[in-house]
């Protein structure tokens, strides 16, 4: 339901895995999990101002955007700057199985949580079956029958001549 492609992501990974680099966390770091009918996606997002959030969908893609704003004093001169700023983007791609015009966001404690709901068409159904003895379909044995002259009726009509 929930696909992810991303070519250059998975490439950088690979190589900084094979040349020993150290990882750097990723600017927007999200877990997703299925319950019941739905899908929960959770992204970390410390120092993130809420206002700055923005989620949208279009076609199948949603897309999560936020921006980390540096406050510092007037004058002031790095010694060390680990914590990434600036606007942070990711994309989803969505299956068709799912209700995005529904989706739910929740922003509370660094954590933007978003739930999608299956679509009424993706949720599994049961379908009852008949058994003999039961009518199904003009208890003609399972098999439907077609508007015109059945075998009763040609018999009908031979007795009436």
């Amino acid at each position: 339901m929930l696909l992810r492609f991303d070519p250059f992501r998975d490439f950088d990974r690979l190589a900084g895995e094979m040349l020993g680099a150290a990882r750097t966390p990723a600017p927007m770091p999200m877990d997703c999990l299925r319950v019941g009918d739905r899908f929960v996606l959770r992204f970390d997002l410390p120092g993130i101002d809420a206002d700055s959030l923005d989620v949208s969908a279009e076609n199948n893609t949603l897309t999560v955007r936020a921006e980390r704003r540096r406050d510092d004093p007037e004058g002031a001169t790095y010694l060390v700057s680990e914590r990434p700023s600036g606007v942070y983007s990711r994309q989803l791609v969505l299956g068709d199985g799912l209700a995005v015009d529904s989706v739910q966001a929740h922003y509370s404690d660094g954590v933007l949580t978003l739930t999608i709901p299956l679509a009424e068409q993706a949720k599994p159904r049961k379908i009852s079956i008949s058994r003999a003895g039961e009518s199904s379909l003009g208890s003609h044995e399972g098999h439907k029958m077609i508007a015109g002259e059945t075998g009763r009726d040609r018999a009908t009509a031979s007795a009436a001549s």
